[in-house]
């Protein structure tokens, strides 16, 4: 892309530091600027439209342009434009969040609490898991154990928990106080002529033999998404969460579901705890709870982790913890207006519905010269390429993927796996357009390579 001087690009490469980016290929290549969005669609500056076939990033369940959303908004702005929840102040529109949150709940939940993305909730996790130990007067029980290939934010203490090398590179990451024990990805780590039940049993294994090497009385939380999103869309074999599950309650370690992918319909079910049978202390939310059309997340936990919690506040005379717009009136209201759209229209029918055709048209791909494996559940998946010799690990993904945005298809690379996760409104006819596109980039991309 030629990039013209003082044009929309020439100020992006100049002022603007992306996130996941190269910083020297953008100020080479430059960035592709959106304008605008409708349904599933969404148009750059120069007019071409492609199909957002990774909702934003996993989370415009309800689509680009619901007007619903934006009118939820300007009311809420009109009326009242911010206020905190600090030192005992709320307001309307928070109150009735997290009383909707907690009665959709899949398990008996206490209370919600709101920050403003997932990577900060996560985070906030580990603050609350800690201030329960001591609450509880255990110390030395502040260990958290996640997953390789799991992934759970940014910050300091949620990258930590992210268990992908370059969330961890240059950063001095992870945290010595979080471990990260096997990945559930049957087919990349089974051993050979290991049955996915053995398999299953090696994983839990694994995380048990992690705990007693620590020390059961250090370790206080394991942290996991129902379904890997960032990690490759890993979903668990059969009975992997029943088996993971029983270690924790042997050992009296809180679970943590990390929905913010899975959430709010993603599996077919309002959350991946339902679909995969969890009982977690914890389930972090965002994303797909807005549409990400306003920054928020949640914290959902039970008396377990609460009623610990309300003493120590009582006891220090503050929980002093909480960010300037946690809870924020406007996102709050555009929450709200999002998850009844979601009831409303029957999104979780839809995803339902469409999961067969969606899967069936992924598993397709599985028999394409340049594939290896597909995977996914729900309106969530992707396909994994074969290595190849002459590329490194990594370098098939994105030249895959620049290929179907130029055919108008937005997917993401991770690593040499191609994802899909649109939003959850998207029709039958549709989909066959996600895939016949996907296709036929499969065919060029395998033309270029053979040439």
């Amino acid at each position: 892309m030629t990039i013209q001087p003082n044009s929309i690009e020439a100020r992006d490469r100049a002022y603007h530091l992306h996130s996941y980016t190269n910083a020297r290929a953008l100020e080479r290549d430059g960035a592709v600027v959106m304008e605008r969005g409708e349904g599933i669609y969404v148009y750059d500056n120069n007019g071409n439209k492609y199909i957002e076939g990774m909702a934003g990033l996993w989370s415009v369940g309800v689509g680009f342009g619901e007007n619903r959303l934006v009118e939820a908004a300007a009311r809420q702005m009109s009326k009242l434009p911010y206020y905190h929840t600090f030192t005992a102040r709320s307001h309307g529109p928070c109150i009735d969040l997290a009383e909707k949150l907690i009665q959709m709940a899949p398990v008996p939940m206490s209370k919600a609490y709101f920050t403003n993305s997932g990577s900060e909730a996560n985070d906030t996790a580990i603050k609350m898991v800690w201030y329960r130990s001591n609450a509880l007067g255990k110390p030395e029980k502040k260990k958290i154990i996640s997953r390789i290939k799991g992934y759970h934010g940014v910050t300091i203490a949620s990258a930590s928990l992210t268990g992908l090398p370059n969330n961890h590179r240059s950063f001095d990451l992870p945290l010595s106080t979080i471990f990260h024990t096997s990945c559930p990805h049957y087919r990349a780590f089974k051993l050979e002529n290991e049955s996915e039940a053995a398999f299953v049993t090696r994983c839990a294994q694994e995380l048990e033999d992690l705990i007693l090497r620590e020390g059961p009385e250090t370790v206080a939380a394991f942290i996991g998404e129902p379904v890997m999103g960032a990690g490759g869309v890993i979903v668990p074999p059969a009975g992997y969460w029943e088996a993971i599950q029983l270690v924790l309650k042997k050992y009296d370690i809180l679970l943590i579901a990390d929905e913010v992918i899975c959430g709010f319909g993603r599996t077919g079910e309002m959350f991946g705890t339902t679909t995969f049978a969890l009982q977690p202390d914890i389930m972090t939310l965002s994303k797909q709870m807005s549409s990400s059309y306003q920054p928020i997340s949640a914290l959902l936990i039970n008396d377990n982790v609460y009623e610990p919690l309300a003493d120590e506040s009582a006891k220090i005379g503050t929980f002093g913890h909480g960010v300037t717009a946690a809870g924020h009136p406007v996102a709050a209201a555009v929450a709200l207006e999002n998850i009844a759209i979601i009831e409303e229209r029957d999104l979780l029918g839809n995803v339902r519905a469409l999961a067969p055709k969606f899967q069936s048209r992924l598993k397709a791909l599985e028999g394409h010269p340049l594939a290896i494996e597909a995977r996914g559940i729900g309106l969530i998946g992707a396909l994994e390429l074969k290595p190849r010799e002459g590329f490194a690990a990594g370098q098939l993904g994105p030249k895959l993927f620049a290929i179907m945005m130029e055919k108008g298809l937005i997917s993401r690379a991770i690593g040499d796996s191609i994802a899909l996760c649109p939003p959850m409104i998207i029709t039958e006819a549709q989909i066959d357009t996600v895939f016949d596109t996907f296709e036929a980039s499969l065919d060029i991309f395998q033309k270029q390579l053979s040439a």
